[in-house]
């Protein structure tokens, strides 16, 4: 990978550049999932979950949402970091001076994707930090957290540069967020394990690749998973390749960004 980095000045840059734009609005962009989360745990979590009787041995309801609700924002804040800068900069026209710049297509890609998993990976800790305010809960599986962190926003962080350069209007920009992954998120286990569904969704929910990852950021937290956590990093990072590659190819053809 370094040797394809030929500016690290440059990726260093167009990074930092990226991380500030969404600190400078934090109140938008950091602070409503970490608040939506509270809520979520405490009506969900403490409230009603109080009330569950859950089936899944040596875990409360509580801390099986956790995961979930840090893989639910970990998704939505990496894939709006990355769809609303490059659509403003193509709006703005202002995406020329990174096409300009002295950086390899995959390093543009890089610097875009940089903003995306700084952003999505502080709402996602962020999220479990104040957890510990209603539990407390250690990290089963540390090393497994970082890596389905990495894959998971490279993941949604690509998706949203596609999206990007795929809209036309607003509008366009958040069809896919409000029609397909917000949904697929819901039904990926969120809030539920795979046993508590009807038979059909069950099925359907083995064809969800959302549903490995949340998967695979609840074994790392609470060692517990639906599904066999070796095929839920194996899919992780095939799934980052593959948007890798093309959003890289996409930037190299210049998709809707010379125009």
């Amino acid at each position: 990978m370094l040797k394809l980095i030929t500016n690290p000045i440059g990726v260093t840059a167009l990074s930092r550049r990226e991380i500030v734009r969404f600190l400078a609005v934090s109140i938008q962009t950091i602070f409503p999932p970490w608040i939506s989360s509270v809520l979520f745990i405490y009506i969900f979590g403490v409230a009603i979950g109080r009330q569950i009787i859950f089936t899944i041995p040596g875990i409360t309801y509580l801390q099986f949402i956790v995961p979930g609700l840090m893989a639910m924002h970990l998704i939505s804040s990496s894939y709006e970091n990355t769809a609303a800068s490059l659509f403003i900069g193509r709006w703005h026209n202002n995406i020329q001076e990174v096409l300009l710049s002295p950086l390899s297509y995959l390093e543009m890609v890089l610097g875009l994707l940089a903003g995306g998993l700084a952003r999505g990976a502080l709402v996602c800790l962020g999220v479990f930090a104040a957890s510990q305010f209603f539990m407390l809960q250690g990290i089963e599986h540390p090393f497994f957290l970082i890596y389905f962190i990495i894959m998971t926003s490279t993941i949604f962080s690509c998706a949203g540069m596609l999206a990007a350069l795929w809209a036309e209007d607003f509008g366009m920009l958040n069809l896919w967020n409000v029609y397909i992954i917000f949904p697929m998120v819901i039904l990926g286990g969120v809030f539920h394990p795979l046993s508590l569904l009807p038979l059909p969704l069950r099925i359907l929910s083995h064809f969800n690749p959302i549903h490995y990852l949340v998967c695979g950021i609840r074994y790392s937290i609470v060692g517990y998973s639906d599904q066999n956590i070796w095929l839920c990093a194996g899919l992780a990072v095939t799934l980052a390749a593959i948007l890798g590659f093309v959003t890289v190819y996409l930037f190299k053809i210049g998709y809707k960004l010379r125009t």
